[in-house]
């Protein structure tokens, strides 16, 4: 289990050169407030803040050595992920909210089918209000459990939408940071994965 979470943060420890070795397009190619480099950007870091906040919630639940070292990676590297995020927004002239629904980039450019989660308006993986409240409300091994089985189908999400993004966004830089947070996220999946099977799998709940 070690030598595999080794190897993540092997591949987390990757992104800051990829994104250091890519540039935004000049300002004539900024992108527009409806592209898939907006939506992205935006979807993505909300998406983020949710991973971080679960990730601080668990750390503060358990002792346990292994969750606490991997949902402090988490927690940094998508916190730094969703500042830089942030930052494109500013650079490009654009809000850091919109009137559209959420995934809708994605919609519009793919014509993803009626009734799916991102046609509906919501980001995929997500945690409910309830989810959030119960592992909030956890300690110990019921925490840790919880956490790990919101993760995956987070993470689940995150890659879903990263690799949209990695083949449709006009902007090099946008598309670097998505091929790595597939890549990373990809690899987090098995020991997240390994972890929870390590506990007993699922809770009946």
């Amino acid at each position: 289990m070690l030598a595999v979470l080794a190897l993540v943060l092997a591949a987390l420890s990757g992104v800051g050169g990829l994104i250091a070795g890519s540039r935004l397009a000049p300002e004539a190619d900024v992108p527009r407030p409806g592209s898939v480099d907006a939506g992205f950007a935006r979807d993505m870091g909300t998406h983020h803040a949710q991973a971080v906040q679960m990730s601080a919630l668990v750390r503060d639940r358990t002792e346990d050595p292994q969750i606490r070292a991997l949902a402090l990676d988490v927690l940094l590297t998508q916190q730094q992920q969703a500042g830089q995020m942030f930052g494109w927004l500013e650079l490009w002239d654009l809000p850091q909210a919109s009137q559209q629904a959420p995934m809708a980039w994605m919609q519009d450019h793919a014509g993803m089918a009626e009734g799916s989660a991102e046609a509906a308006g919501t980001m995929p993986g997500m945690a409910s209000r309830e989810e959030l409240n119960r592992l909030a409300g956890s300690s110990g091994r019921d925490a840790e459990r919880l956490y790990l089985e919101l993760m995956i189908p987070h993470h689940q999400g995150g890659v879903d939408m990263a690799e949209f993004a990695a083949v449709n966004a006009q902007q090099e830089a946008v598309r670097n940071l998505a091929a790595s947070i597939v890549k990373a996220q990809t690899a987090e999946l098995t020991v997240l994965d390994d972890l929870l099977t390590a506990r007993g799998g699922p809770s009946s709940d």
